[in-house]
Parts: C-alpha cells; structure tokens; sequence
C-alpha cells in the first residue's frame, strides 16, 4: 500500500449511480488527500460519465479486479445497491482495503454487526457515509442543543417528505428483503441516526408503515415515534406521497423551540454540478433561516453551513492517524437494529422495548 503519510490516497469508487456519481466522485474529489484512482461500472453510460467528469479515474466492469490488485489502492467506497453492501464489503475487507460503505451498512442487523466484528478482528478501518450528520439544519439543531438554548429539550420532529405520486423504476422500490428498499430504509435511515444522535440511546420505538401507491411494493410512507432513555421523544415522517410538506425540523424544549423548513440544498447543489471547495459552499440565505424563541417572540436564527466536505476529511485523516472515523459503525448497526424494530412494531402495532 502507498505510504499514507506522503501521497495522495487512491480511492476506488464502486458504483456510479445517484450514490456514486452525486454524493461520493464529488466529495472525494473535493478532499485534497484523497484522488478517485478506479470506478466499478459495466454500464456503458456510467462509463462515459466517468470519463466526462474524472478522466483520471481508471474504469472496470467487476469489482474483481480491484480485490485481485489490492495495492493499487488505499480506500473503497461501496456505492452500490443495498443487496450487494455486505458482499463486497467483505471481499474488501479481506484484501485489507479500508472501506466506506454507503448507508445502510446492511439490510439486516445480523450482517451489519458481522461486518463490523470482522473489521475489527481484522483491523481494518470501517465507518458509513451517514452525510446528513454534516447538514447546515441538523448542525443547527446540534449547536442549540449543546448550547442549551432550547432549555431541556422534550420532542424533537424530523421529517424527509416528497410528493411523488408515481412509482419510479429502480431497486429502491423493488420488494425484494435483501434490497432494504422503502422509505424507512432509505429516508430512515439518516431521521433515525440522527434523532440518536443528538438525544442518545433509545427506550422503545412504535412505528405506522404503509404502503400508499397503486401497485407499491415497499412502504412509502412512514412513521416512527422513538422514546429516548434520557425522555426526549423524538417522531419522525418519511414519505414519498407528502402533497404538502411540513417542517424539515421542530425541536421544543423548556425555555424555546427551533423550527426550520426546507431541506439542506448541498444534494441539489451536487446534483447540479457543484462542488463542496466552491465559495460559499452549504451557506443558506437569511431568508431560508428557521426561528428560534417561544410564543410570539420569535426571531430568525442563522443556520450552519452545510458541510458534506467534512466526511471525507476525516476519513483522510483517520486513515493518517490523525483521529477517529467520521461514524463509528457501531452506530450503522444500531440504526438498522432500530428499523428492524420499527417493521416489527408496524406489523404488530404496538410500542416494543429496545434490547440493551
């Protein structure tokens, strides 16, 4: 392996659909450290996607090629569907590549934990691209908590709505158990890491799944209501059939509350060209801030950048030595642990206890 100290880690990338191409190419482009070196897609689009937007990056059809070469490359970055998170996670981690895998780490929370029990017997560096840790609202939400300007907090409402009335084709939406498609899998996956996140462990969660469109296989519209062990309850909404969005963010405490609207604009502004080292990066207007206070005393309160870039830095720097993963993957497995029990409550209908 390259001396990590001196140059440039190369990335290998596996996958370039929205996951590969949007969120991860960009941001490890962006990161100074770190160069794409290889991208995994026998798509012949996708190919020539690569070769328009990183014409150094070399391109394969397998991922057999980077784990047969394991010394060509310093990092991996799984950005394929959910069904084949665990196999190549695994082939990477036998050639002892340190790996980012996107989220969720797994589709259940038996692979998850055997995923993150194999990267420590094997010591090799594991963490989970759970990127809305770095949006400007939740960072927000963060820094008003921490602050205590919220007094003690007693709910926390987080909400990933959309209005898409029809049904688009691709493994999301798929029924297939090993795909981990549906809302609460895909959307849930970053309201439940979060909402952990800020209030900490959880007591019991009781969740509404359904599935509203014509002809859905998945669920499309969910509900999960989480009672954390320090009384914080935290309710949560993902939807694809939202015809009017609520709040992104409602936080209430003892002394204010903090709600916002809107979600981060960092995915939009990656969708559409831009790049995390560009000026005024993840900033958001004053007219986009959300209001802080009680009753009628309430004023506009500047929200954080956005910083999606943070991610990949600290996945540089840890690999150099230079401190801890940005997630540890402990906290994917709980995440997954927690929507397993989320499916668990909606069938059952009930309020179920969360395992120590």
């Amino acid at each position: 392996m390259t001396d990590r100290t001196r140059h440039p880690l190369r990335v290998g990338l596996l996958g370039y659909g929205v996951a590969g191409r949007v969120f991860h190419a960009p941001l490890i482009a962006a990161t100074g450290g770190l160069r794409l070196a290889a991208v995994v897609t026998a798509d012949p689009q996708r190919r020539q996607q690569v070769a328009d937007e990183h014409p150094d990056a070399r391109v394969v059809d397998d991922a057999g090629a980077l784990w047969a070469d394991p010394d060509t490359l310093d990092l991996v970055v799984v950005a394929t569907p959910n069904s084949s998170h665990v196999t190549h996670t695994r082939a990477a981690l036998a050639a002892g590549l340190p790996i980012v895998v996107d989220k969720p780490l797994a589709a259940t929370a038996a692979d998850a934990r055997a995923l993150v029990d194999e990267a420590d017997r094997r010591g090799v560096p594991l963490t989970v691209f759970q990127n809305r840790r770095w949006d400007g609202d939740f960072r927000t939400v963060r820094r008003l908590v921490e602050d205590g300007a919220l007094g003690r907090v007693t709910r926390f409402e987080s909400r990933f709505e959309r209005w898409r009335p029809q049904i688009r084709a691709g493994w999301r939406e798929g029924g297939s158990p090993a795909d981990a498609g549906g809302v609460l899998y895909d959307l849930g996956a970053h309201l439940v890491d979060q909402a952990v996140q800020l209030f900490g462990p959880v007591d019991t969660v009781y969740a509404e799944v359904d599935r509203r469109r014509p002809g859905a296989q998945v669920d499309d519209d969910a509900f999960v209501a989480l009672t954390h062990v320090g009384g914080v309850r935290s309710h949560l909404w993902m939807s694809a059939v939202t015809a009017q969005l609520g709040p992104r963010l409602r936080v209430l405490g003892d002394r204010a509350g903090y709600t916002c609207h809107g979600l981060d604009g960092q995915e939009d502004a990656l969708r559409h060209g831009g790049r995390p080292d560009a000026p005024g990066w993840g900033e958001v207007t004053p007219d986009r801030y959300g209001l802080l206070g009680a009753g009628d005393d309430l004023r506009p309160t500047p929200t954080e950048p956005g910083r999606y870039q943070d991610f990949y830095a600290q996945v540089e720097a840890a690999l150099r030595g230079d401190g801890p993963l940005p997630v540890d993957p402990r906290d994917a497995v709980r995440t997954v642990e927690l929507i397993e029990l989320a499916h668990r409550s909606a069938a059952e209908r009930t309020v179920l206890p969360v395992p120590a």
